[in-house]
């Protein structure tokens, strides 16, 4: 075989090798930006209702009195498995004067805010327990843990939380969300048992 058939095979095999690479690239890519549209989207394309835009593309959850009495907090999770973290409106911090005023995710044994998860093999994500600590509130008078009410492997941090605290307040159930959350099946259907629907937090925490 002479070198110049070489040459143009081995050329050959790295133009498919880059052009493999290039294509996974772009499907993760796609599959992130598909995330971050449902959970920001257009403002110009939300209803007059954002809870009902939340309702149409997730389940939602509640933990109540996680940990602590008052600690309530919502989990919504998509069809594919992600879980979104939150703090629900009855959670106890609401109810103190100004409401929260900071964040911190630098709680454990490390930054949450740090974390850095890449490719659809969700590489570097932390693996947390359900009462693990995902970040404090802070209010002007008290702070509060927040957890991951979840077991699972931690995606990503609501990093605009951290300049802006005020979404917590105003915003809670979208702008304001705290962490996505990826649970294995087996642990979703453990955890799923202790939540409450929508339904039964309403009676529950007698809210409209």
């Amino acid at each position: 075989m002479s070198n110049h058939v070489i040459e143009e095979s081995t050329s050959s095999a790295t133009k498919e090798l880059e052009q493999k690479q290039e294509k996974e690239k772009e499907e993760e890519e796609d599959e992130d930006d598909e995330l971050q549209k449902l959970l920001l989207p257009d403002v110009s394309n939300l209803p007059s209702t954002p809870p009902s835009a939340v309702e149409s593309n997730f389940a939602i959850y509640f933990a109540l009195d996680f940990m602590k009495p008052g600690h309530d907090q919502y989990v919504y999770r998509h069809a594919n498995g992600l879980c979104v973290i939150g703090l629900a409106p009855s959670h106890v911090s609401f109810k103190d004067e100004g409401g929260i005023t900071a964040i911190d995710f630098n709680v454990g044994k490390s930054d949450r805010s740090g974390v850095k998860v890449t490719g659809k093999r969700k590489k570097n994500a932390q693996h947390f327990e359900s009462n693990t600590a995902l970040c404090k509130v802070s209010t002007k008078n008290d702070s509060y843990i927040v957890r991951c009410c979840v077991k699972g492997s931690l995606l990503e941090v609501n990093q605009q939380l951290i300049k802006q605290p005020e979404l917590l307040n105003a915003s809670a159930d979208r702008e304001g969300y705290i962490a996505i959350i990826m649970p294995k099946p087996a642990d979703w259907l453990k955890i799923k048992a202790s939540l409450v629907s929508v339904e039964e937090y309403k009676k529950l925490r007698e809210v409209s």
